[in-house]
């Protein structure tokens, strides 16, 4: 792959940790074939934002309150209606265990083990009729909610 988004990405992984990652979804049979190909061809995992997604972003932020330190996080956690959720917040701390990503000048905090669900999501925002507010479209998603804030592999 080699178009404009993907040099976007200032993220590479280290051979160990891709491994360990492609080794986990073989194992337990849950990555796409999108994704396998996608971790096998670049060598590297990021998740993209687009830029409506972007102008929300920096403008929540700045309605409440954060500065430019503040950067997103991106978290999966147990619960909703397919049994899994998304959590995405505001955060200016990082713990060994995260993974940095950076695209279109927004950094993007996740923790390891959710990054194993969210290989080659991007963050998205819709203010349509459908409903608004920030979407996460998940190639690794089997199914999701009517409200596409849960999840499940």
């Amino acid at each position: 792959m080699n178009n404009a988004k993907d040099t976007q990405c200032n993220f590479k992984l280290s051979k160990n940790l891709l491994e360990q990652i492609s080794n986990f979804y073989l194992f337990y049979g849950v990555m796409t074939t999108k994704v396998f190909n996608f971790v096998g061809k670049i060598g590297r995992i990021m998740i993209s934002i687009t830029e409506k997604a972007k102008t929300h972003v920096q403008e929540l932020r700045i309605k409440e309150g954060y500065g430019d330190e503040y950067n997103i996080r991106v978290s999966v956690k147990g619960g909703g209606c397919s049994g899994l959720m998304y959590d995405l917040d505001f955060d200016k701390e990082t713990s060994p265990a995260d993974q940095i990503f950076e695209d279109k000048g927004i950094k993007i905090f996740v923790d390891k083990k959710s990054l194993l669900y969210l290989l080659g999501t991007t963050l998205d925002f819709s203010d349509g009729l459908n409903g608004k507010g920030f979407q996460f479209v998940n190639p690794n998603a089997s199914r999701t909610c009517g409200c596409g804030e849960s999840f499940a592999v």
